[in-house]
């Protein structure tokens, strides 16, 4: 049942505090990864997936508009200020309120729009890749000067123009996925929840 009061208390931001660190501490060791150029473009389906448990546990606490947006907010500027640009801000914004917007339609008690949800929020890493390819100018140059120019042309060569709308999808499925994970793992308090 969706709590009486709609704007957010003490104890949902707690929430948020909570899952959101939880998050990030996963995320940015999936993001590790990255030090292979190979695993790049993989990130946006191997993040997701690793995200998974602790989100959903997260999705099933939220029962306010906004709790998800702050989530998507904070996560974009954790990766701004370590220097991933402002294009992962403005994803996690836009994710967060769309993901929000889905898990209210559902009143937080349905698994499609939970799982929908979380496909959709998970896009906020596009924010991250999108860089590859609507900044790839600068993006390659920084890369040249931090890992040298043969990790820049390897990973290059492995996100060529097309990848772009197929990293979305992937990402979108990473998410999918760590959402089936999360709730087979998390069960029980999927029956508290009362998420159907």
């Amino acid at each position: 049942m969706e709590a009486k009061s709609k704007q957010l208390q003490a104890k949902d931001l707690i929430n948020v505090g909570i899952f959101t660190a939880i998050y990030f501490v996963i995320f940015f060791a999936g993001m590790m990864l990255g030090y292979i150029p190979i695993f790049i473009p993989l990130l946006g389906l191997v993040c997701p997936i690793l995200c998974g448990i602790p989100f959903i546990l997260y999705l099933t606490k939220v029962k306010k508009f906004g709790m998800v947006t702050l989530t998507g907010v904070i996560l974009g500027l954790l990766n701004l200020i370590m220097g991933s640009g402002v294009l992962v801000l403005v994803a996690g914004v836009i994710f967060g309120i769309v993901s929000d917007l889905i898990l209210r339609a559902g009143k937080y008690q349905s698994w499609k729009c939970t799982l929908l949800g979380n496909g959709v929020f998970s896009l906020w890493i596009m924010g991250y890749v999108s860089r590859m390819f609507l900044t790839r100018d600068a993006f390659f140059s920084s890369l040249v000067s931090s890992y040298g120019q043969k990790y820049a042309n390897t990973l290059m060569s492995y996100t060529p123009g097309w990848m772009f709308p197929v990293l979305f999808v992937v990402t979108f499925i990473g998410g999918i996925l760590g959402a089936l994970l999360g709730k087979a793992v998390l069960k029980k308090h999927f029956e508290k929840a009362g998420i159907a």
